[in-house]
């Protein structure tokens, strides 16, 4: 047998001619090149190859051919079909008839067919098969590329996943290169960042994210040096948006992507996917927040009944709603009966009785229950919330340092105080005065969810401080 056969690659022969390649030596040093390059070329395939002449003669057949059915190419080259060996008798015909067909149809033809290993196993393949056609342009045989079929269907079940990840998953999903820059971005994860699916791509995340970019990338690149983490990560991020920044939790699940083609795994990138889970988060945070403030309210009200004066259980449940509300409280009592101001009308008068210490933390300390009237500015956000009975909130956020100092000073509060908010003391029908909660930078300024607690401990402590005018000795 000539050496182009035992590498698995044959030359057509007639009956009577002679084998090229043997022992006479007839082909030159350019034939044997490119017939071992042709070997080469077949056998690093990834899919398995074969090829007839016209009349059904095996004359190539590869490694990954071998692979798959067992037969080596010594052993298959030169048959005719695969009836009898590769093929069962009773399906011989009808393999070997819808294989050679191609030679005599346009283009490629795709079938599926069941094979029979060298052990005697059956193996079902999917086969794409076209013409060879000779230099006068007629078929002068047929070759045949074929493959297992559940691999060519895990194949089209990735192609299939990948598309519909980057198209219609009801998750983020990104494509992340080396560089830390996002290469494929479906609708979700467009919509996520703000921004269109083509204007992200090879964008730094820095331009995208104003927060949590540092924790992102941290995370990307540890997932490019050792691989996925075990659980998916939470992550508070800010994007830049139109709009402004946003602030959003993402649950996010990392893999790294490996190229399956190197002899090493080579990264190609994290696919990076998430989700958004901020309405969920916040939920979360708000109702661990209210079962915490609801608790307090419960011990303050059992403190509070073991207090002989019921100033001092006014002090306990400004102490009790303190922890993890506000920095400072304060106190102010309405003072009369009101002088009355320019205009003809009673002008409110207010007198600190109770307050937080303003050095070392403490228990909040009872001023008197008389004392001089504090020279509030007109607008003050205690003197609007007696006016209007109701809840007045402050902000000096934005302001320098400094100035922040000195718009707290003005105001007569700590001068660490950033945020305020008054809450109106009430009872019986009658205004008593107003509480004042007030927070450092370090804490967010005061919502609407943290009026409702406000007004909450107020009323408690205006219940306390009518008790104790009422059972005060000069009455």
């Amino acid at each position: 047998m000539s050496a182009s056969r035992r590498s698995g690659t044959t030359d057509e022969l007639g009956p009577d001619e002679p084998e090229r390649g043997g022992g006479a030596g007839t082909c030159g040093p350019e034939d044997a090149g490119g017939s071992d390059l042709l070997a080469a070329l077949l056998d690093g395939m990834d899919a398995a190859l074969c090829a007839f002449d016209a009349d059904g003669v095996l004359t190539h057949w590869n490694r990954e051919a071998e692979r798959i059915l067992g037969w080596t190419a010594a052993e298959a080259v030169g048959r005719h079909g695969f009836a009898g060996w590769a093929v069962r008798s009773a399906d011989a015909e009808e393999v070997e008839g819808r294989l050679l067909s191609a030679m005599h149809a346009p283009g490629r033809q795709v079938h599926e067919f069941a094979l029979v290993t060298k052990d005697g196993g059956r193996v079902l393949v999917r086969t794409q098969s076209a013409a060879v056609r000779g230099p006068d342009g007629k078929p002068a045989g047929v070759y045949c590329a074929f493959s297992e079929v559940h691999a060519q269907m895990d194949l089209e079940r990735s192609i299939a996943l990948s598309e519909a990840l980057f198209e219609d998953a009801a998750w983020g999903v990104v494509l992340i290169d080396a560089d830390l820059r996002p290469a494929v971005v479906n609708a979700y994860a467009a919509r996520a960042l703000g921004i269109g699916r083509t204007s992200v791509l090879g964008r730094p995340l820095g331009e995208l994210l104003a927060q949590g970019v540092e924790e992102l990338e941290s995370a990307l690149t540890h997932v490019l040096a050792e691989g996925a983490p075990p659980a998916p990560a939470e992550m508070w991020v800010a994007v830049r948006t139109p709009e402004g920044e946003k602030r959003r939790c993402w649950r996010s699940g990392f893999l790294r992507l490996a190229s399956p083609l190197a002899e090493e795994p080579v990264p190609l990138g994290v696919g990076w996917m998430f989700w958004d889970v901020t309405e969920a988060k916040q939920s979360e945070q708000e109702a661990s927040l209210l079962r915490f403030r609801t608790n307090q309210l419960h011990r303050a009200a059992r403190a509070a009944a073991e207090c002989e004066n019921p100033a001092e259980a006014a002090t306990v449940h400004l102490d009790f709603a303190l922890a993890g509300f506000a920095d400072h409280a304060l106190i102010d009592r309405v003072a009369g009966p009101p002088p009355a101001d320019g205009g003809g009308r009673p002008a409110v008068r207010l007198v600190r009785i109770a307050a937080t210490p303003s050095g070392a933390p403490g228990p909040s300390l009872l001023t008197g229950a008389a004392g001089l009237p504090l020279r509030y500015e007109i607008g003050h956000p205690a003197l609007q919330c007696v006016e209007r009975s109701g809840t007045v909130r402050a902000d000096a956020g934005g302001m320098s340092a400094e100035r922040a100092r000195d718009w707290a000073l003005e105001r007569q509060w700590p001068g660490d105080s950033v945020h305020a908010l008054c809450a109106v003391l009430r009872s019986r029908g009658r205004t008593l005065g107003v509480v004042t909660f007030l927070r450092g930078a370090a804490r967010s300024a005061f919502e609407r969810f943290d009026a409702t607690y406000a007004e909450d401990v107020a009323a408690r402590i205006a219940a306390a401080l009518d008790l104790a005018a009422a059972t005060a000795p000069d009455r």
